[in-house]
């Protein structure tokens, strides 16, 4: 008597682009119906640097000295806010917990919230720096479009952060005070109110290791610089780095919590 061999099941830790997407989708879905949160994500980050342009008003080469790095820092924040505010609802919500019973794969999971957090920070990015270079008289040496990539990728950062840490968090409330602990260490490390030789050289190391510190710097190369330089190719490569790693990290911590 023969038998029939069962269906292969589907590898649920190999990466589908076609579930990758469909999971972005879904995403940016429920992201059209939530528009105090695509405020938050989009108009915020503006609404600051037009802030911080006219707190600086009597000396705009101020603005030019911090507005660069600010204008990579809002966007990194903002998306570490928002995003583990959305994954952490999803996963108290049971959703999360459905999905995983699915043949959808973690990195399929993690790689879809990144593609649809990172499609809005593409806007976000394009709209701030947009507005910072020709709204509010940014004055850099180097390509706009340097600058662009820059703040893309500590939007993706930020992004990647915020999913990593909304696995330990049990409440919104909780995954609000993960920013204290996560970001405002490098923002203070960071470079930007003092140059990261001037601090105790505990310190220095410290922010040598945070990737904030990273895209400072990176954001000061175009500042300062007109050409690609080789620190700005190190600076854009750490931070990618960094946000590829806690991704990984994220898919790491997906785990259903019933049997």
């Amino acid at each position: 008597m023969s038998t029939t061999p069962p269906a292969a099941a589907v590898p649920t830790g190999a990466f589908n682009a076609a579930r990758t997407t469909a999971t972005a989708a879904r995403v940016l879905r429920q992201l059209r119906h939530d528009p105090r949160t695509i405020a938050l994500m989009i108009l915020v980050p503006c609404l600051m640097l037009v802030l911080l342009r006219y707190v600086f008003d009597g000396s705009p080469r101020t603005f030019d000295d911090i507005g660069a790095s600010l204008l990579g820092i809002f966007p990194l924040i903002t998306m570490f806010l928002v995003t583990s505010i959305a994954t952490l609802r999803e996963r108290t919500s049971g959703t999360l917990e459905r999905l995983l019973a699915m043949p959808l794969g973690k990195t399929d999971l993690v790689a879809g919230y990144a593609l649809a957090f990172g499609a809005v920070a593409v806007v976000q990015s394009a709209l701030a720096t947009g507005l910072a270079l020709w709204g509010l008289g940014l004055d850099v040496t180097g390509s706009a479009w340097l600058l662009l990539l820059v703040a893309l990728l500590d939007a993706l950062l930020g992004t990647a952060l915020g999913l990593f840490v909304s696995a330990f968090a049990a409440s919104e409330f909780q995954a609000v005070q993960f920013m204290p602990a996560v970001i405002f260490p490098q923002l203070l490390l960071c470079g930007l109110f003092t140059p990261r030789s001037d601090m105790h050289p505990v310190l220095e190391a410290v922010s040598d290791v945070l990737p904030m510190s990273y895209a400072v710097d990176g954001m000061n190369e175009v500042l300062h610089h007109t050409d690609m330089t080789a620190t700005f190719v190190r600076d854009v490569l750490i931070v990618a780095g960094c946000a590829v790693l806690v991704l990984a990290l994220g898919a790491a911590t997906l785990r259903r919590r019933t049997s």
